[in-house]
């Protein structure tokens, strides 16, 4: 699975895949176009060449024995207070870097990858490592453009109507807007001490790794997972 790429010393993929995920159960294992949503992630990450190692992170038996399968290692298991709904991923990632400090390793640089990031590219992973020594930035993660201008976003009203966020470009045309960009949810380089240290991602020291919208999509319900399945497979059907 993996190439002959040469590995970058001190770098680590460390991909976080709790068991208890409750709006699409088991969705880290579930079949995703021919092979468990994981899968897809551990491969980016092997064939990348970036790592001396890729590890993830779960408090489930059935997840690490899949992760295996797939090429990962499962050193430990993620503490039952790391693996609820409400765990961020920066004390995920930290834990992780604290059991291989451990354990006799010391990295440097850490690519948080998620589990359910099927569009994740090795291409996309070596351009945020390249950034992040580039800029000797804290982090570097993937980032899409939003397809609409956020500036003439609507909210809806307790009674039912709308009424515009920014009202005030209501009449600003969209090409004098200013570009936003939201995470893409796929990738975050960051130096260990910055992961250690509880430093925020979104932050000025951070850089972005800019990828295309259209393979960009977050798997958070089953309606997601059904448009990144149709998704996937007209990029694989054209070989992009």
């Amino acid at each position: 699975m993996s190439d002959m790429s040469p590995k970058v010393a001190g770098s680590v993929a460390l991909i976080p895949a709790r068991g208890g995920s409750k709006r699409i159960p088991r969705k880290n294992v579930q079949p995703f176009c021919g092979k468990p949503m994981i899968a897809w992630s551990i491969e980016a990450a092997l064939t990348s060449g970036c790592f001396e190692r890729v590890i993830v992170s779960t408090d489930d038996d059935g997840i690490a024995d899949v992760a295996r399968e797939w090429g990962a290692e499962v050193p430990f298991r993620r503490p039952a207070a790391l693996s609820d709904d409400h765990t961020g991923t920066i004390p995920v990632i930290a834990h992780a870097i604290q059991w291989l400090r451990d354990h006799g390793q010391s990295p440097e640089a850490v690519c948080c990858l998620y589990a359910t990031a099927p569009f994740v590219q090795p291409d996309d992973m070596r351009m945020g490592l390249q950034a992040l020594e580039r800029e000797g930035a804290d982090y570097a993660f993937s980032v899409t453009s939003y397809a609409f201008p956020i500036q003439r976003a609507l909210k809806l009203t307790p009674d039912g109507h709308v009424t515009m966020l920014q009202p005030e470009h209501f009449s600003t045309r969209s090409q004098d807007l200013e570009e936003a960009y939201h995470d893409a949810g796929q990738f975050y380089w960051g130096r260990a001490d910055a992961w250690s240290a509880g430093t925020p991602i979104f932050s000025e020291r951070a850089v972005p790794v800019i990828l295309p919208r259209h393979r960009v999509q977050d798997i958070d319900t089953p309606e997601d997972w059904k448009r990144a399945e149709w998704l996937f497979r007209a990029l694989q059907a054209e070989g992009a």
